[in-house]
């Protein structure tokens, strides 16, 4: 069954069996954390796309239900309404910061790695084995390039996602009047 799936998708997965060899062993570790981030990622535009209408639907009609609109309690509620839309729209934000933070630390600790293995060559054979030396350094920018690009990707995603939340929260804030 495993050579079925090689000989049909061996080829395209190539190029990426040959980075992540040529990345050093942190690099499937940054994989994993990409594909966390981005599952989340995706998991927040799906929120926006689809789930977040229904759940202002509901406060709409949760505050549209009440009788009177004007008094203190009336605007606690407003408050709190529009504060746990908010928190709904944010839920998963702080674990994607934590995550886009962690990309370029990893990416940085398959620097250090290549860089000791850089300078194990060294020490055994001297510094006259440029080619040993090369596989080295190529393990220690690789992972540093995926850890970057992965976490520029997220920050564009998460600066958007605040906006949203603040964006939307305004206008729900607009939306739950108090006539």
């Amino acid at each position: 069954m495993l050579d079925l799936f090689w000989a049909a998708f061996g080829a395209p997965l190539r190029p990426v069996a040959e980075l992540m060899a040529a990345g050093g062993p942190v690099l499937p570790w940054i994989f994993g954390l990409a594909t966390v981030l981005w599952t989340l990622i995706l998991e927040r535009y799906w929120f926006f796309l689809r789930v977040w209408p229904r759940h202002r639907a509901q406060a709409q009609q949760a505050w549209m239900a009440r009788p009177e609109r004007r008094s203190w309690a009336a605007r606690r509620i407003r408050e709190t309404l529009i504060s746990q839309q908010s928190a709904a729209m944010a839920v998963t934000l702080p674990l994607i910061q934590v995550l886009i933070a962690m990309c370029p630390l990893m990416g940085l600790l398959g620097t250090v790695t290549g860089m000791i293995e850089v300078f194990d060559v060294m020490a055994l054979k001297g510094t006259s084995d440029v080619r040993a030396m090369a596989a080295g350094v190529s393990r220690a920018t690789i992972p540093t390039m995926a850890g970057m690009v992965i976490g520029l990707s997220g920050l564009l995603s998460i600066n958007r996602f605040r906006k949203r939340v603040k964006v939307e929260s305004e206008r729900l804030g607009d939306e739950l009047a108090y006539a």
